[in-house]
């Protein structure tokens, strides 16, 4: 009789000899969304390929807090901490929405030690398109 082969990893979908987490990645695309009630910031490398991400909600923020510029903050070091060590050095920032978090989650990337090839502004602008939701209420 044959005996059943033992299994090697406790992983559902581990592979074998998986180089994901020996990938160096130089340069990269940071895209930051921030609207009024959370950011969330992802970083891709130069083909689009999601390296990491987080946001205000996983870093721990709940409720109105998400929305805060120190929860952006956060957010961004989360992304960012994995990748610095695995040797990114430059980076395209995209960022999206009219969100709070837009500055401090600049801010933060700078702080890193990642050298910034462009900044651009990504937010959607229609050319009258659809009526706008009201305005907000401070």
């Amino acid at each position: 009789m044959t005996k059943p082969i033992a299994k090697i990893s406790l992983r559902k979908n581990a592979r074998i000899g998986s180089n994901k987490n020996e990938r160096r990645i130089p340069k990269g695309v940071i895209h930051v969304q921030a609207s009024f009630n959370n950011t969330i910031v992802t970083i891709t490398d130069v083909r689009g390929r999601v390296v990491s991400w987080a946001s205000a909600g996983t870093s721990g923020f709940r409720g109105t807090r998400k929305g805060t510029p120190y929860a952006a903050q956060a957010a961004t070091l989360n992304a960012i901490r994995t990748l610095v060590d695995q040797g990114m050095q430059r980076a395209e920032v995209m960022i999206k929405g009219p969100g709070l978090g837009r500055d401090a989650a600049l801010r933060a990337i700078r702080r890193n030690g990642i050298l910034l090839s462009f900044v651009r502004d990504v937010t959607p602008m229609p050319h009258n398109g659809c009526r706008p939701p009201k305005k907000r209420r401070v």
